[in-house]
């Protein structure tokens, strides 16, 4: 017997947390679909096999010569020589974790591009789920409103009512009606956005209803682990790491390169061959290549520190902003519960204490009241998807 309660609270428990996933569902399936994430993952693909392209061994040289010998009796000579280039095992392995360095440039440029599309997403998801409320909600208004033009209508066929009562009954169910009209319309155009970043399929998000947030209430405290998960700074510190690393490797490059190789002299009863062994020494090819790595680093490092101000900046004014509407949802939602006076209003008028439209004015005040808190849940939620966008 005791057993069925626990099986009743898992159940309750996996619903709500797929209640509470709803959203992350619908972003791990656009995650999957999107096609401009698709052409991003194959542009990281590329971009890393060309940080490789310089790491191999540079061709071999073959040479052949034919040499006609004059007098003819000194006969033919004939030369043949192999070369191969090989760079100082030091620049190899700079070489290697510059390669690294560039591979996880290329990481963060694709976390920040896909950062910014399941961000945009999210909001779609936050559209369609206060579009579903406010449908919702206005189906009931309409359906009541349908059901009060056609009371106004029997009172005025029967002579207890008048026209000018029946009018505004009517007006009342044509104004809900043009509502409704337009919010399935904004509903539509939204679930085709979201079926855009889908890859052109249609997705399916239900919910009427907004997930909780648990806003953090100390910014500098939240900002410290905020700007550590942002992919956008991660890139800007990377490209510093990828600069130093470019200096050590033009350094190196100042080194000579040997060449190893076999070379061969044929001549008519004469022989010569054997190894050699050549160095090119760089006087000018490196020149000025280290100044302008070291430029490039400096230029990396303010764009950082230039990159982190405005990081800081936009964030704080965003918390802020989010805050505010946190407090706007929580009054509005605090409020409508106390102050609903929707039943009243109801019995008021069936009472025939209040007139029509002395009750149209009372329940628009009430209805108005809804939206309003509606609208500011959602925008509480589409700040706070713009704040925790990192998350994503």
């Amino acid at each position: 017997m005791k057993r069925l309660p626990i099986i009743i609270m898992a159940i309750m428990t996996a619903a709500a947390l797929h209640a509470q996933n709803k959203i992350a569902d619908v972003l791990n399936v656009i995650e999957q679909n999107n096609t401009t994430l698709k052409v991003l993952a194959e542009d990281m693909k590329t971009q890393k096999t060309g940080n490789r392209t310089d790491m191999t061994l540079p061709d071999p040289e073959i040479g052949f010569g034919y040499l006609w010998g004059s007098p003819k009796t000194i006969g033919i000579k004939k030369d043949v020589s192999v070369s191969q280039s090989f760079d100082f095992a030091t620049i190899s392995g700079i070489k290697s974790k510059v390669a690294d360095k560039k591979d996880l440039l290329a990481e963060w440029q694709y976390k920040t591009e896909r950062m910014n599309i399941l961000l945009e997403a999210k909001q779609c998801c936050i559209d369609l789920i206060y579009y579903n409320a406010m449908l919702k909600e206005l189906t009931a208004r309409t359906e009541h409103a349908r059901e009060m033009a056609t009371a106004q209508k029997r009172r005025l066929d029967s002579g207890d009512g008048n026209i000018i009562e029946y009018n505004s009954a009517l007006l009342n169910l044509t104004a809900t009606e043009a509502e409704l009209t337009r919010i399935e319309t904004e509903r539509d155009a939204t679930a085709t956005q979201l079926a855009r970043l889908n890859g052109g399929e249609g997705i399916t998000l239900s919910d009427n209803e907004f997930e909780p947030i648990a806003m953090p209430k100390d910014f500098d405290e939240w900002y410290a682990t905020a700007e550590k998960k942002s992919p956008a700074l991660a890139y800007v510190r990377q490209q510093i790491e990828v600069g130093k690393k470019e200096v050590a490797l033009n350094k190196a490059m100042g080194l000579p390169a040997f060449s190893l190789g076999y070379q061969g002299e044929f001549v008519k009863g004469e022989r010569h061959q054997g190894i050699t062994v050549g160095f090119s020494i760089p006087l000018w090819a490196n020149k000025n290549k280290v100044k302008q790595a070291k430029a490039a680093v400096r230029a990396a490092e303010a764009r950082e520190a230039d990159a982190k101000q405005q990081f800081y900046g936009n964030l704080r004014t965003l918390f802020h902003r989010t805050t505010g509407l946190k407090v706007t949802a929580d009054k509005y939602r605090s409020v409508l519960i106390s102050a609903d006076n929707s039943v009243p209003l109801k019995k008021a008028l069936d009472a025939g204490q209040i007139s029509i439209q002395e009750y149209l004015t009372g329940i628009s005040l009430y209805y108005d009241s809804k939206d309003r808190a509606i609208e500011a849940e959602r925008d509480y939620q589409k700040a706070y998807a713009e704040l925790s966008a990192a998350e994503l």
